[in-house]
């Protein structure tokens, strides 16, 4: 039995070791309840089938075929789970958007993409927290930043990176004549602890203000909101969802480490790009995705081919599919 601070173990005088322990504990009695439950559901549908059977009856056959339907969409998630290589897979994500060139067209371009990820994440049962917004002129998002809090969050929103293209009607021109909006969506894990990136207090700018809302007018008479600068790299977050200053430093200083573990990534990244090929970006030159809705209605995605006419689902958040078919493209790489 283990006792508290003996000389022999050492492991409850680490704060940091004993909370990484308990959290694996944690995911593995998360994975064991999923096996067990998934064990269950079989039996008892395996159940049901065998009385079907005996008594020759086909009154339960639409049931047990959308048991077997959902069953088989849940191992194929784990088994895209259990293949994911990325350390930082299983982490929250922060989620970046940044609407094109293009004004209003490309602002609100991006505010439906926010909504798009909002109601995905929601569906998925994630906890999306808004934690910095631009506002556009006249409509729309300049720019906003989204951190998703749940298991594999990072791991499934990885592949969004890139630029997705919106071809549509506009609802901004006097003439409804077809436009063309691009919008930038970054992706970034979140550090889990504040030691995992270790930040100098001495490279940092910060710089309050007061939190506003769309138009400009302000909606605190207080300067709540924070942007700090991070000299060495010129990284800028800011945060102004919270109500007080310290709660908005904070995010925004959660933020910056997902930036500075992200650019660690990328610099690691094009290393092995020397050695494995071309990498790409996600940059402006980087489109991954067309959203079309005139003069057809499709969803293509341009690394994978997959493609739904459902353009309409896709936008409310039913991105499953499209996700998948990317995360089976890249099963095996390095």
């Amino acid at each position: 039995m283990l006792e508290r601070g003996t000389a022999q173990d050492g492991f409850w005088d680490d704060p940091q070791q004993a909370q990484e322990v308990m959290r694996r504990l944690s995911e593995l009695k998360e994975e064991a309840a999923f096996w067990r439950a998934i064990e269950r559901r079989a039996a008892d549908a395996l159940g049901l089938l065998r009385l079907a059977l005996e008594e020759e009856s086909t009154t339960l056959a639409p049931e047990l075929e959308e048991e077997a339907t959902s069953l088989e969409r849940l191992l194929e998630e784990q088994e895209l789970r259990l293949a994911f290589r990325d350390p930082y897979a299983k982490r929250n994500a922060v989620l970046a958007i940044h609407a094109g060139a293009g004004g209003t067209e490309a602002q609100d371009w991006a505010q439906m993409l926010l909504r798009m990820y909002l109601r995905w994440a929601e569906q998925r049962r994630y906890h999306p927290l808004v934690v910095d917004v631009s506002p556009g002129e006249e409509a729309g998002i300049k720019s906003v930043v989204v951190e998703v809090e749940g298991r594999y969050a990072y791991g499934y929103l990885k592949g969004e990176r890139g630029v997705h293209r919106l071809v549509r009607l506009s609802p901004y021109d006097y003439d409804h004549a077809r436009h063309t909006s691009f919008a930038l969506v970054e992706v970034m894990p979140e550090a889990e602890e504040t030691g995992e990136v270790v930040i100098d207090p001495g490279d940092l700018r910060i710089d309050v203000f007061r939190a506003s809302g769309a138009g400009g007018q302000n909606v605190q008479k207080n300067a709540t909101a924070v942007r700090i600068t991070h000299l060495p790299t010129n990284i800028i977050v800011s945060c102004q969802n919270e109500r007080s200053q310290l709660q908005n430093r904070e995010v925004a200083l959660r933020i910056l480490r997902a930036r500075l573990i992200q650019r660690e990534l990328e610099q690691q990244q094009a290393e092995q790009a020397k050695l494995k090929g071309e990498y790409i970006t996600a940059g402006w030159g980087n489109q991954i995705r067309s959203y079309v809705l005139h003069p057809y209605k499709m969803v293509k995605d341009l690394r994978t081919g997959y493609e739904t006419s459902d353009a309409n689902a896709v936008l409310e958040g039913d991105l499953d599919d499209l996700i998948r078919a990317y995360l089976q493209s890249t099963v095996g790489e390095e």
